[in-house]
This record gives C-alpha cells, sequence and structure tokens, in this order.
C-alpha cells in the first residue's frame, strides 16, 4: 500500500484541518466541503485525515462493516450470531465522478430475483465506507441523481435499494468529505445546505510558506517511509487527542444560553430552515470536546458560525459565500449570557505550549516552521457593482465606453434544443436518461439498470413450457431480461455570442442586454447546463469565458464586459463555431444551443459585413445547432436585421420584451380574456 503524505505536515490550511479533525470527533457534524482552486492539497489533506481515524471492529465476515457490540438487525448479511469479531483500519473509500448508480449504492441480481425470490445483493460504496470516510473529488460535477443518494444516505444514517419490488436496506454512515473547484461549477443552495461545514481554501501568499510547502513536497516524494517515519510522532500524538476528544464529546454541556447565540446568530444572518442551527449547535460542541473543555463557550458558538453558515447564505449562484464577522461579533454580544472563560486555543494545532498533535507543526529534524496567515475564516468584502457611466463618459482611443452594470435579472421563457438526445442529465431538453418516465423497453447493453418488467414476462412467457417449468415461478434467462427505456431532460451547451459593438453602447440598452444575458445563465445554472461566452467588437472575436459548469465565472465576465466599435458578427459566429467543432470532439453526446445576443447590425469584418454574416450563420445550420436570437434593437424604427439573422441560423427570434417569462404569460391571459369577450359578444 502507498504511503500517504502525513496530515501534521500539511502547511497552514488551519480551518481546513480543524473542519476535518472536528468531524472525526463527532461525524454526526454533517461531513465537510472544501471548497478551492487548483493546487491547494485539498484532496492531500482529507488523505491524510484516514490515517488519524482509530481502528473500527467489525463482525467477521460481514460486507457491511457491522459493530460486534451492536449489529444492525436489518444487515443483509445477518444475522449475526457469535461469530467473531475482526479489527481494521477505518477506510476512506472514494467516488469517482463517472461513477454509476449500481456502483454507488449497489445492486441487485433482477434475474436471481424474479425466477428464485432470492436477494443476491452486491454492495456499493456507500456500504464500503460505512464507519469510515467517504471522499468525492469534484463533488460538483458529480449527476444531481448520484448527488442526492449519496446525501441521503449521509442525513439518514442507511441505504436503500428499491428495484421491481426487490428491497435492501443497510447501514450507511460515514464522514462525507466533498472537495470542488468553484471555477467548474457549483453546487445547487440545497445541496449545499446538507453538508455540514464549508471551508474556502486557497494557496498562501507568504513566500516563507510557500518554500515550505515545497521543501516538504520533495522531501516526501524523494522517501515516502522515510518522511512520513519523521512525522509518525506527531500523527500518533494526534490520533490519541481524536481519541479523547470522542470520549468527552457526550459529556461536553450545551447550556440555553449558548443554544440562544446559536439561534439568535442564524436567525441575524436569515439562514433558511433549521439545519444550520443544529450543525452550528453540534460543531461547537466537537470544538469544545476538542479543546478538553465539558462546556461550550462564546468563542466556539463564533468558530462553528464560521464553518457553519458560510455556504447557507447563498440565495443564488451569483452570491458569494462569505460571512460579515463584525455583525457576528455584535449578535454573539448581544445575545451573550453568563458563561466560563473562552479558552485561548480551541484551535487544531494542540495546547498552547507547543505540544504534540500540532497540524503544520516542525518535523523532529528540522528547523521552526512558519505559522500560518490567519486562524479563522478571512471576511470576504462583498462584490462592488460598477459605477454608472455617466452620459458623456471619457472614452478610450478606439471609441471604447467602460462596463455598464448589468440590469436586473428576471426568469426567462424556456429555451430548449428540439429533438431526443442522450447527453448528461440536467433540466432543459428532452432526452433519453436513466431517471424519467418508463417510454419504451430494449434488450440491455451490458449491466441492466432499469429492468422493465412487463417486457422481461412477455420474453419469457412464451418459453415456460419448453424450458420445463413445473413451479409456481418464472424460468427467467438472461436473454429475457429488458431494459426500460425512459425520458427526461438533459442539460446542454448554452454558448452566448454577446454583440459589445459601438451599437449597444447606450447605458440603459447595455444594462438591459446584460440583464438578459444574466437572467439566461441563471437558467441555465438551474437547469444544469454548462455555458460558454463569444463576445465581439471592433475588429474580431473572443472567447471571453471557454465554456464550463461555472455560471458565476460567466456572470463576472460579463460584469466587466466593456462596449464599443464596429460590429464584426461574422467574426463572433465563425469564432462561436470554431468554439462548437471543439467541444463536440470533446462531449459529444452534449447539444448545443447558440444564443446571439445582438441588435442583427455588421459593421465590421470585411468589405461585405452583411453578406459575411449571413454565410457565417449558414454554416451553423448546415451543422445542426439549435440557435436562438434575442433582439435587442430598440427604438420606434426596427430594421429586423435579428430576424433575418435567425432564418440564416435556422433558428427563432426573441425580442428583450418576449424574454421574459412573466411577458409570455402575461400575453397568453390576454388572448385567453379577449377569446372569453368574443364568445360573450
Amino acid at each position: 500500500m502507498s504511503t500517504r503524505y502525513p496530515f501534521t505536515a500539511v502547511v497552514g490550511m488551519d480551518d481546513l484541518r480543524l473542519a476535518l479533525l472536528l468531524n472525526a470527533v463527532s461525524p454526526a457534524v454533517g461531513g465537510v466541503l472544501v471548497r478551492g482552486e487548483k493546487g491547494t492539497a485539498k484532496s492531500t489533506a482529507v488523505r491524510a485525515l484516514a490515517e488519524l481515524l482509530p481502528q473500527v471492529a467489525v463482525v467477521a465476515g460481514c460486507r457491511f462493516s457491522c459493530d460486534p457490540a451492536s449489529p444492525d438487525p436489518g444487515c443483509p448479511d445477518g444475522p449475526h450470531g457469535d461469530g467473531g469479531a475482526d479489527a481494521r483500519p477505518a477506510r476512506m473509500v472514494e467516488l469517482p465522478v463517472g461513477a454509476s448508480e449500481d456502483r454507488l449504492v449497489g445492486s441487485l441480481d433482477i434475474e436471481k430475483a424474479l425466477a428464485d425470490g432470492v436477494k443476491a445483493f452486491e454492495p456499493g460504496l456507500l456500504a464500503a465506507a460505512h464507519r469510515g470516510i467517504l471522499y468525492v473529488d469534484e463533488v460538483n460535477l458529480l449527476s444531481d441523481h448520484l448527488i442526492d443518494h449519496l446525501l441521503d444516505a449521509a442525513a439518514m444514517g442507511a441505504s436503500h435499494v428499491e428495484r421491481e419490488g426487490v428491497s435492501v436496506r443497510h447501514a450507511a454512515r460515514f464522514l462525507l468529505v466533498g472537495t470542488m473547484n468553484p471555477e467548474e461549477g457549483e453546487l445547487r443552495p440545497q445541496l449545499l445546505d446538507r453538508f455540514g461545514l464549508t471551508v474556502e481554501v486557497a494557496a498562501s501568499r507568504v513566500p516563507e510558506e510557500r518554500v515550505e510547502v515545497v521543501r516538504r513536497r520533495l522531501a516526501f516524494e524523494d522517501d515516502p517511509a522515510g518522511f512520513a517515519g519523521r512525522w509518525a510522532g506527531e500523527e500518533a500524538a494526534l490520533r490519541e487527542r481524536i481519541v479523547a476528544a470522542r470520549e468527552l464529546l457526550p459529556k461536553v454541556a450545551l447550556g440555553d444560553a449558548v443554544l440562544l447565540q446559536i439561534a439568535a446568530t442564524c436567525a441575524a444572518f436569515e439562514v433558511d430552515g433549521m439545519r444550520a442551527d443544529i450543525v452550528m449547535a453540534r460543531t461547537a460542541t466537537a470544538l469544545a470536546a476538542w479543546a478538553g473543555r465539558e462546556e461550550v463557550t462564546s468563542e466556539d458558538v463564533r468558530r462553528a458560525a464560521l464553518l457553519a453558515l458560510p455556504h447557507r447564505r447563498r440565495r443564488n449562484p451569483f452570491d458569494a459565500p462569505g460571512m460579515d464577522e463584525d455583525k457576528l461579533d455584535e449578535t454573539l454580544e448581544r445575545f451573550k449570557g453568563d458563561e466560563p472563560e473562552d479558552d485561548p486555543d480551541p484551535g487544531p494545532d494542540g495546547p498552547g505550549d507547543g505540544g504534540p498533535g500540532g497540524g503544520g507543526g516542525v518535523p523532529p529534524q528540522g528547523g521552526e516552521g512558519p505559522a500560518s496567515e490567519t486562524d479563522g475564516v478571512p471576511e470576504q468584502a462583498p462584490a462592488q457593482a460598477p459605477e454608472p457611466e455617466p452620459e458623456h463618459a471619457p472614452r478610450g482611443a478606439a471609441g471604447e465606453r467602460a462596463a455598464v452594470k448589468a440590469g436586473e435579472p428576471f426568469r426567462t421563457k424556456t429555451l430548449s434544443v428540439p429533438g431526443l438526445g442522450e447527453g448528461a442529465a440536467g433540466r432543459r431538453s428532452r432526452a433519453r436518461t436513466q431517471n424519467g418516465r418508463t417510454t419504451g423497453a430494449t434488450r440491455p447493453r451490458g449491466t441492466l439498470t432499469k429492468l422493465h418488467l412487463s417486457a422481461t414476462v412477455r420474453a419469457a412467457a412464451p418459453h415456460q413450457r419448453a424450458r420445463g417449468r413445473s413451479g409456481a415461478g418464472l424460468v427467467v434467462r438472461r436473454d429475457d431480461l429488458r431494459q426500460a427505456v425512459r425520458e427526461g431532460r438533459e442539460g446542454n451547451l448554452v454558448l452566448f455570442v454577446v454583440d459589445a459593438s459601438g451599437s449597444m453602447a447606450a447605458r440603459r440598452r447595455m444594462g438591459a442586454v446584460k440583464g438578459a444575458v444574466l437572467s439566461l445563465l441563471l437558467d441555465a445554472y438551474q437547469r444544469r447546463d454548462k455555458v460558454g461566452l463569444v463576445t465581439f467588437r471592433g475588429r474580431a472575436a473572443e472567447l471571453a469565458l471557454p465554456p464550463t459548469s461555472s455560471v458565476d465565472a460567466a456572470a463576472a465576465r460579463l460584469e466587466e464586459l466593456p462596449t464599443g466599435g464596429r460590429t464584426p458578427l461574422s467574426a463572433g459566429l465563425l469564432k462561436a463555431r470554431d468554439v462548437l467543432r471543439v467541444e463536440r470532439l470533446r462531449d459529444p453526446s452534449r447539444r448545443p444551443l447558440l444564443v446571439v445576443v445582438t441588435d442583427g447590425r455588421a459593421t465590421g469584418g470585411g468589405p461585405d459585413p452583411v453578406g459575411l454574416a449571413a454565410r457565417a450563420a449558414r454554416l451553423h445550420a448546415a451543422d445542426g445547432t439549435a440557435s436562438v436570437v434575442v433582439d435587442c434593437e430598440a427604438g420606434p424604427v426596427r430594421l429586423g436585421l435579428a430576424g433575418g439573422l435567425a432564418r440564416d441560423l435556422g433558428g427563432t427570434a426573441v425580442t428583450l420584451d418576449e424574454l421574459r417569462a412573466d411577458a409570455i404569460a402575461g400575453l397568453v391571459r390576454e388572448a385567453q380574456v379577449n377569446r372569453s369577450v368574443r364568445r360573450a359578444a
């Protein structure tokens, strides 16, 4: 087995180490979501934690890791007698992004279940992670239905597998740790809420710390066993501290005054639901046990809030996670009652006298390591909206105007790709999916995942006499099994092509255009799409944002977008075609939707800009790309150029007003009223 990097050798990252250790002390805290840029040792720290967990006693031969002291009465391998007990290290199970539902929850042998009535169950990763760690790298890239299974099991402590009337249940209690890079897309707010704690990590900007990180990593890669041996003492001390904190945890008192502070804090920050209050209470209790105290203090509540609340305050993907620490301190002080004196050292680095158990401490043979930058979650200043541009604001050399603030987003009309796709599960266009309504049956290709029961029975019925059926059971062969064909919704690649030329540069007009694109981005987030952004102005087009699942990154690029110059419409369409060509090679099953936001004018890009734009549009039509033109033309006189562009693209055109879902609903209501009036007359 490969040697893992020691937990205590991780430099800095106090919040991450503390959150992981608190969950090791009290798994009821609910796990950790680690958010951060690439290359920040997120995975290294999580994998290192597994080596610190105490060994677990399991029933000998049980595939579901039942505790000999209290075996699960519903265990599929039970009932357990006096079969003896084994001790083994706590497992860390990794869930890959491309895992199937059967790999996660386990699978039933449907053929045996139908023919013999036998529950032949093959455990999945949830069973393997029971009483250990379940680690999900890039959790934001998992399919929604896998995340739902995962979080349901984490919340209930059990996994249920239901297939065609056959039901299996087994215990699944584990420490859930997910890591994600926000640049690759966000989790839905309701899924964020299911993680107990969240931590933001970033690479240190202190040169001395960066030097120490590189020095330790190179030493580990040169001699993994030797490096780990030099940290063995600190690892053992930290392991003992975890055990001691676990034993102390049931004795920790959570007073009424502390509970009032927790409730007041959650109310002050307008957190939805009651899960935040419960998680804060469990986290504060674990902090007290970790510090060796039997009473929770205000400082415990404060640190618990910094770990448990930031991700629960997001209302949409464009909100930055974070906490107003001044407001937090004010709330805690206002509701502070009589309590014991705060312990000055509740952190992960051990006692204040430099005792053992310090994360990121000094190896026995080395000099003194650098201290971490901060002990708490850094306060994030709210994003500042750009100042409105004056009517006669100065322009750059190329006539470029400063960026204009986007208008308020609104609920948009549903845009979709016609036909039936087979892309990643989402909520935009019709597709064949693993989950959805059943529309037919087919022979399975590979492992059977969704049985079509009636089709299977019909396939087996004509052969019963030839197969010598004598009893009540149906004689089923592998060739009889039929896979259910299901229809649901898929996510698409929505590629925005935004006109940022001088014809769009009027302040109010561009603000409305940006507001419309922002609304479409929010819609794309809700429908699980990937998004990309191409802009064109002056003499050329550029890919402002390559296709990504991070709609907040697209919103940030949109907010910074300046305007001005000529209108190279053909360049924008050709750039979009190049992007789509590459994406078809990378992800051929994800169908694209091209959204062109323009007034239809073309004044740059060649000697015949209008003709070039029309030819570029017809190339998209020849590729079969679904497209929508958002017509931004304003004023009493309209040239209808956007409609002509939509015809060349083989798509449809909608105005900014028609894009609003409430405007569409208003037109429908008005038509219904007019129809009723005509009938009455």
